[in-house]
């Protein structure tokens, strides 16, 4: 009995994850106390940056919230840091928090208005590298006044609903009932080789869309959750954030739109296959159906989500409220206007936000930590050190290595709040304290599409149902993200090196 009992508790920890991981964990906790009590707290400190940077980077073996907390509350026990100074960050960054909370959650009741642009943006488009080009400039116009997250989450509901009806329609089954369309076995051999098409099609597409929303996630206030957080601590607005980081971010802007194009014209890095004719077909039948079963409720309703979204850009242009009020604004129009009154609706609607809303304030607790042991005072002091002109290519750089292998709201936390106290002990002026607000920001968004782990766009695509079904890979996001990785790269790094 004692015996399956530990079987049992052993199998529970960490639930579905690998022994190795399982073990990992297990030996980090025991780990940190040993550096902490012989080597020191500073030792011990970065052992726990590096342990939490492993869960993110391992965020397909387990969601990084539960691992990564179990180190921060082991910290807090050891007095790394105190509850207080956890407290202090988060009070500090509530913006952030309110923004995923609610703006999140309200963009979820425009799901149907942007699946029914996305829809008709594929059946309306015949050429690929126009189809491209739009799905990628949509996803950046999208995500820089909504959020990368939910623009991510609308355009992959709309590839598992194009991918739902042609697999169904193909295996013989109506596609407007639920039944398994992951499994292959019921598809005649005939169909094989335009599914594998139609896989290939969406994969490209999911991946211009993805890497939309990175470059358009990198102009505003709102794009990404970092961006609001630089955002506040530099005390600048909607407009004012946009104009101060537009020479970088469009000149990147356009140039990743172009490569997007190239990169279907030359049919490099697996871009460039085409909508199978049968597809087509299938897709444009239902679309037809749907619209001749449309109700006028249902009509209504996009009309609804579609004043509530201008709403919403103008209330985030002139700064009416904070963002994440903003956000509660909409939920509040489209639920009263569009019927939707049960509480278990309006719940829905934050089941996407609230697991990173958790892992966030994780983030804080080591912000927290690595304030009270001052690990990256060394660092930051190194490169005050460099000649001024050198800082912003050197921060660009750090900021866009670490963001690829961690996350980018971590990375941008931590030199975010390290160069502000550089800035307030009078170690700058104010002029150079915002270009290296803008090489922080642009860093930890552009170089970050380099990998899964560096964009939470790019991560929940990747543990999305629409992953398996069209097999879109770890090593083959990679692989894919690469040219984008480079140019915007690049000419990020030549743009906040000379151009700020």
């Amino acid at each position: 009995m004692p015996g399956s009992m530990a079987q049992a508790f052993a199998h529970n920890f960490l639930g579905h994850s690998p022994r190795w991981y399982k073990a990992s964990i297990v030996g980090f906790l025991i780990l940190n106390a040993l550096v902490l009590w012989t080597v020191g707290p500073t030792a011990a400190g970065w052992l726990l940056v590096l342990e939490f940077i492993f869960t993110l980077a391992m965020a397909l073996k387990c969601y990084p919230l539960m691992p990564g907390g179990l180190l921060l509350i082991e910290a807090l026990l050891l007095k790394m840091t105190t509850p207080q100074a956890l407290y202090d960050e988060l009070v500090h960054n509530f913006p952030v928090i309110l923004l995923l909370m609610f703006m999140v959650a309200g963009i979820y009741f425009m799901k149907d208005l942007l699946l029914f642009l996305f829809s008709r943006l594929l059946l309306g488009v015949r050429s690929k590298a126009l189809l491209a080009l739009m799905f990628c400039f949509l996803s950046a116009f999208l995500s820089a006044f909504l959020d990368a997250l939910t623009v991510t989450a609308v355009i992959i509901s709309a590839a598992v609903g194009f991918y739902s009806v042609y697999h169904r329609v193909a295996s013989g089954n109506d596609p407007r009932q639920d039944s398994e369309f992951g499994d292959d076995q019921h598809l005649p051999t005939l169909h094989h080789a335009d599914l594998e098409q139609f896989r290939a099609f969406l994969r490209s597409l999911l991946m211009h869309g993805a890497v939309g929303t990175a470059l358009g996630g990198v102009c505003t206030l709102v794009g990404e959750p970092q961006n609001l957080l630089i955002g506040h601590e530099m005390g600048w607005h909607f407009s004012e954030f946009f104009l101060k980081v537009a020479p970088v971010s469009l000149p990147v802007l356009v140039a990743g739109l172009v490569t997007c194009v190239l990169l279907e014209k030359l049919r490099w890095f697996g871009y460039g296959t085409l909508l199978p004719e049968n597809v087509r077909a299938v897709l444009a039948n239902h679309a037809a159906e749907d619209n001749a079963e449309r109700t006028s409720r249902q009509r209504a309703a996009l009309v609804v989500q579609g004043l509530a979204a201008l709403i919403l850009i103008a209330g985030l242009a002139f700064h009416i409220a904070e963002v994440g009020l903003i956000g509660l604004m909409v939920i509040v129009l489209i639920t009263a206007f569009t019927g939707i009154t049960d509480e278990h609706r309006i719940g829905n609607a934050f089941k996407d936000a609230m697991p990173f809303t958790a892992l966030l304030v994780v983030f804080f607790a080591v912000v927290a930590v690595i304030h009270d042991q001052q690990l990256f005072t060394p660092l930051i002091q190194w490169v005050l050190a460099l000649p001024a002109d050198q800082q912003p290519g050197m921060l660009f750089i750090a900021n866009g290595l670490l963001s690829a292998i961690s996350d980018n709201v971590f990375v941008a936390t931590i030199y975010i709040t390290e160069v502000k106290q550089a800035f307030i002990s009078g170690h700058m002026s104010r002029e150079h304290f915002e270009t290296l607000a803008i090489a922080i920001n642009t860093g930890t968004n552009l170089p970050s599409v380099a990998t899964p782990n560096g964009q939470a766009a790019f991560l929940f695509l990747l543990t999305s149902a629409i992953a398996p079904l069209i097999r879109l890979s770890y090593g083959r996001m990679v692989w894919m993200a690469l040219p984008y990785t480079v140019v915007m790269g690049v000419l990020g790094w030549y743009a906040v090196s000379f151009w700020l």
